[in-house]
């Protein structure tokens, strides 16, 4: 469904699976936080109830994966995913010119959004990191973590946990800026609120491109 300006990228279960995620996903990185370096000094909240929201936002993030995974394979919206490795580094490089130098100077994007083309490289490449690499790797150590007792005791005369638990907090530090970058991009356009609007009625405007 599409109009001489928008595109309807956004179907009413992805927009669903988007506003779950992204609300988990802001608790789980705050209690994250307050769990990492909570002391005497520094409480953001109670540690056992962050412990018992992380572990409730976690299961929820967990679920809601399935949604997304699921509905990518059963859906179109499966085809904005695929990669063609031909030719990819030049791509990134455009993009990348365009990011740094291009929008500041007006120029038109080097892969505008199209019914066939819903993110540039750049995008497809951290989307594809984050939600295929990234986010289920969360899941499984937190999976984990939750029940200590499948970990392997010791890998290299180190704590299996340990490792676990250094392995989660890393990949979400990285999930955390891919989020940051995430907000940054979806500011990009005619209007810092065109992209956001998207996500809430499923249009995308392509005019601001």
């Amino acid at each position: 469904m599409t109009s001489e300006s928008k595109i309807y990228f956004y179907p009413i279960w992805l927009r669903i699976w988007h506003g779950i995620n992204a609300l988990s996903i802001l608790v789980l990185i705050f209690t994250g936080i307050n769990m990492q370096y909570a002391n005497q000094n520094f409480k953001l909240m109670d540690f056992e109830l962050a412990v018992n929201l992380h572990n409730i936002f976690g299961i929820t993030v967990t679920l809601n994966y399935l949604l997304f995974f699921i509905g990518n394979m059963m859906t179109s919206n499966k085809k904005y995913y695929r990669l063609k490795m031909k030719g990819l580094i030049k791509r990134l490089i455009l993009q990348v010119n365009y990011y740094t130098s291009g929008m500041f100077k007006n120029e038109n994007p080097p892969f505008p959004l199209n019914e066939k083309r819903k993110f540039n490289p750049m995008q497809k490449v951290t989307y594809l990191l984050a939600m295929y690499i990234f986010v289920p790797g969360l899941i499984i150590t937190g999976l984990a973590l939750l029940f200590p007792e499948t970990i392997i005791e010791e890998v290299y005369s180190l704590s299996g946990i340990f490792m676990t638990a250094v392995l989660h907090a890393s990949l979400g530090f990285l999930v955390s800026i891919f989020l940051v970058i995430h907000l940054y991009v979806a500011s990009i356009g005619k209007h810092p609120l065109n992209n956001f609007k998207s996500i809430i009625d499923g249009y995308h405007d392509i005019s601001g491109h």
